[in-house]
């Protein structure tokens, strides 16, 4: 629990900082961050006819509420024998008037919840657009827990304000400004009198205010971090159990979770002196208005139903400026999770959806050439991982790239498909830098059988269609045929359409590996890359995917990195990688006859450890 007390999780990648910080040390809300949470009303103008309505129920409910005052203190006026009107007749409009009240409230609140849903839905949607669209550094930096956090937690943080803090505003607004207009027309002096106790009032609420934005903040920001370890337990289910080590994860999780509460904790204490405190002033503020209204009354200047309805004016205004307080701070939260929303959106996708919904495969060959490539992981800048790599590979040619583990082989092909940007040199396909190419384009030309193969949680139909969603039925079908896994998808009683689990967790390793295979022969790409792909299986397995492969492999540029050295025996070249930079490079026959060559080194490695298994 060091890592995780230092501001690290067990993964060794930082938790959000702000958990790290004291509560008083988060900066004050500002301009910039309400210009932001400003930009969400963008969001409003697809629906602004509805939201229109909104307003006008919400304007509705606003009059039938500050009417109710009014006609309460027109019961005391006929009690009194001044008015004109019949205590049933009044009784009767103030039936309609909140019957009236019941019904725009209903529209409101249905209509301003139409907007919210569709508006988040669109928020939400844009943000996992831009996360999938973010460059594979970005993505690695963070945990996915945290990614999650923002879609889930944070937007719908939004959504309150989108649905109800609006619309609060707006109500609350009005009930100050036309409550206040009616209190200064029935008596000045009261009302003066009373606006004594409002600053009073105010300055609590802001301080109460920003102290709950502070104190929400550091709360979302730990639930995040909850999020993460939830993640990556689940994800990683099989190692938390191979090392008993439950209690540890559940200690890491309540760990968490008691900062949590104790955020929360600290954060009742502010509300329950708050409230105490506005209770207090509120009813002593009404307390204070009887007391001046009563003399005012006896001295003549004003009447007993004035008074009963000044009194229910002023609690409707009362109500209101503690409402606003409440307001305050929901902004103040919505602030926090705007910016950290807005600060995905404003990152700059490395292809926008609509260029990698139209991108086509290009008419390309598949040469592929390497020129002197240097390059670094930017979170490693100062260690190359890559020193000068050239090497040429012809179109449709099938070579391999093999070295002691952190040489540098699956580096070379994830800068092939732009994974990352190298810092010098160049790569070239069909003599035209990558960097040329458009990234959906050019990705839409190379596929990749990883060694663990990652299966979304559907049906194997829905899996292999993956490589192309646009194909049809018998296309899957035979790309599932000549990838030799139609016999054990047709051993299942649902067929293709068999649920595969969550990462394809309900099929065994040569199974996924084969749905991969498929999944890359419907791509038909003119670019293959099989990065260690018969690694991980036994060798029934291994004989079956081997088949597939070789299917695969026909008629395609084929880039093999692989640590069992007899799966490349047929290739047309290896290269072999130390330290960054091509130590040899030949067929097998000519690489293993090299004295002390690094192939030579491995081969012999590979035969003693064979031996020792036996």
């Amino acid at each position: 629990m060091a890592k995780e007390e230092n501001g690290k999780g067990l993964s060794g990648k930082d938790l959000p900082r702000n958990d790290l910080q004291s509560p008083f040390a988060v900066r004050k809300i500002k301009w910039e961050g309400l210009k932001i949470t400003l930009h969400l009303l963008r969001y409003l103008r697809p629906y602004r006819m509805t939201f229109a309505a909104g307003m006008l129920f919400l304007a509705l409910s606003t009059g039938t509420s500050l009417a109710f005052p009014k006609l309460v203190g027109s019961i005391i006026e006929v009690i009194e024998g001044k008015s004109q009107f019949s205590i049933n007749q009044i009784t009767l409009l103030l039936f309609v008037v909140l019957l009236g009240q019941a019904v725009f409230s209903y529209f409101r609140i249905y209509l301003f919840s139409q907007v919210s849903e569709r508006a988040v839905n669109n928020i939400r949607l844009d943000v996992f657009s831009k996360i999938i669209t973010l460059p594979v550094p970005y993505l690695e930096e963070r945990r996915v827990g945290e990614l999650t956090s923002r879609i889930t937690s944070d937007v719908s943080q939004l959504q309150g304000l989108l649905s109800f803090t609006l619309a609060e505003l707006f109500r609350q607004a009005a009930t100050l400004i036309v409550g206040m207009s009616i209190l200064f027309y029935t008596s000045w002096k009261l009302t003066l009198f009373m606006l004594a106790t409002v600053p009073v009032l105010g300055v609590a609420s802001v301080f109460f205010g920003r102290h709950t934005r502070r104190l929400s903040r550091k709360a979302q920001d730990q639930l995040a971090a909850a999020n993460v370890v939830v993640e990556e337990t689940l994800q990683s289910v099989h190692v938390v159990k191979a090392f008993t080590n439950e209690p540890l994860e559940i200690h890491r999780y309540r760990t968490i979770l008691d900062r949590v509460v104790n955020l929360m904790l600290f954060a009742a204490r502010f509300r329950g002196g708050f409230a105490s405190f506005i209770i207090f002033a509120m009813f002593g503020g009404i307390v204070g208005v009887i007391w001046y209204g009563a003399a005012l009354v006896q001295a003549g200047e004003f009447g007993l139903s004035d008074l009963f309805t000044f009194i229910l004016y002023t609690t409707f205004i009362g109500a209101s400026i503690s409402g606003m307080g409440d307001l305050y701070a929901q902004i103040n939260r919505t602030v926090g999770a705007s910016e950290r929303i807005f600060e995905i959106l404003g990152e700059t996708a490395e292809v926008s959806v609509e260029a990698a919904r139209n991108a086509v495969a290009g008419d390309i060959e598949g040469r592929v050439t390497y020129q002197d490539v240097h390059f670094a992981y930017p979170s490693r800048a100062d260690l190359p991982v890559l020193k000068g790599v050239s090497l040429d590979i012809r179109a449709g040619e099938k070579i391999a790239l093999v070295g002691y583990s952190g040489a540098g082989k699956s580096t070379i092909v994830q800068l092939l498909m732009r994974f990352y940007n190298y810092q010098s040199g160049e790569i070239l396909v069909d003599g035209k830098p990558v960097r040329d190419y458009g990234i959906s384009e050019l990705r839409k030309n190379i596929a990749i059988v990883p060694q663990e193969v990652m299966l979304f949680g559907g049906t194997i139909y829905e899996n292999i269609a993956y490589g192309k969603p646009s194909a049809s039925r018998e296309a899957i079908i035979d790309a599932a045929r000549r990838a030799h896994a139609l016999e054990f998808i047709e051993s299942f009683p649902e067929g293709f359409e068999t649920i595969v689990g969550e990462r394809g967790i309900k099929l065994s390793g040569g199974q996924r590996q084969r749905i991969a295979i498929a999944r890359a022969i419907l791509k038909d790409p003119k670019i293959l890359i099989l990065d260690e792909a018969t690694s991980s299986l036994d060798a029934e397995s291994e004989k079956l995917v081997q088949i597939a492969l070789d299917e695969l492999m026909q008629n395609r540029t084929t880039i093999v990195i692989a640590h069992r050295l007899a799966t490349i025996r047929k290739v047309d070249m290896i290269y072999v990688l130390r330290d960054g930079r091509i130590a040899e490079s030949g067929t097998h026959q000519a690489l293993s006859t090299i004295p002390d060559g690094v192939y030579a080194n491995l081969i012999k490695l590979q035969f003693e450890t064979a031996i020792e298994k036996y």
